[in-house]
């Protein structure tokens, strides 16, 4: 899958960071997270994996999961084979999904990484290896990913030392990792960026060209809050030159290229 990756060379030396909040609870995560690995090089991107929690995320935003909705959650499983295919991630929701998803859930695999990346201090490498290790278990080969033993296997599977599994296990349940898992899923919460200084705009994608068809200039505060904020995984956060634009979901990665710059078009690379 190749696609929407010239760079323009007006953008070529701008500085692109692009944030990735993700639980690996989420499936939609999971592709978004392998489309921007594969795309970082491409598009010449500081990629930064945040991993957080999402049962936080939608408490704070007030959120409803789509599994807990039921029309969504029959059209999710629809959606996730056929997202499976067109994006080459071989994703099989659990036998339970509501079980795997809200009654186990992912505190444990998700302080389980936040104590990885605070092991590992610079670079992302050995987060992204152990990310994908517990993706793969719960949205692939349906395993657990709440207990010792399930984490040490994903740990041992994405290349660590059975020492430093031990030692991340133990660290992954200290207070400095619980309050840093916290922080980062408050930073979510957090993240604003103001609605009316992006200019609002309806895009429509047509013949290979992104034309605006309707901008908002005013919009009521009683209607529409001033800012965009953070209310479900994957949220994106692409910044250029230190100008920021949120996405949420795994389907905006024509949006994300063409306000990076490296938009061309629906053609193939």
């Amino acid at each position: 899958m190749r696609f929407w990756a010239r760079e323009k060379s007006s953008m070529s030396s701008s500085r692109k960071v692009v944030e990735l909040f993700y639980d690996v609870v989420s499936p939609y995560s999971w592709l978004a997270f392998e489309v921007l690995c594969r795309y970082r090089n491409v598009w010449n991107i500081e990629l930064k994996f945040k991993p957080a929690y999402l049962a936080g995320v939608m408490h704070g935003s007030g959120n409803r999961p789509p599994g807990m909705v039921p029309n969504k959650f029959h059209y999710m499983t629809t959606d996730l084979k056929r997202l499976s295919n067109y994006f080459g991630v071989h994703l099989s929701p659990p036998s339970n999904a509501f079980e795997a998803m809200f009654e186990k859930g992912t505190l444990n695999a998700m302080r389980f990484v936040t104590a990885v990346a605070e092991k590992e201090k610079e670079g992302d490498m050995l987060v992204e290896r152990v990310s994908r290790e517990l993706w793969k278990r719960i949205w692939s080969t349906d395993q657990d990913i709440t207990q010792p033993a399930s984490l040490t296997e994903a740990g041992l599977k994405a290349g660590l030392s059975a020492n430093v599994v031990k030692e991340i296990l133990s660290l992954s349940k200290s207070q400095p990792i619980k309050d840093k898992l916290k922080s980062v899923t408050q930073e979510a919460l957090e993240y604003k960026v103001s609605a009316f200084n992006l200019h609002l705009c309806t895009l429509c994608l047509a013949h290979q060209k992104i034309f605006v068809v309707e901008k908002y200039n005013k919009m009521s505060l009683h209607i529409f809050p001033p800012f965009l904020q953070c209310f479900g995984f994957p949220f994106i956060v692409c910044q250029v030159n230190g100008k920021a634009k949120v996405f949420f979901g795994s389907d905006r990665f024509e949006l994300m290229a063409y306000f990076m710059g490296n938009y061309n078009g629906l053609g193939i690379y």
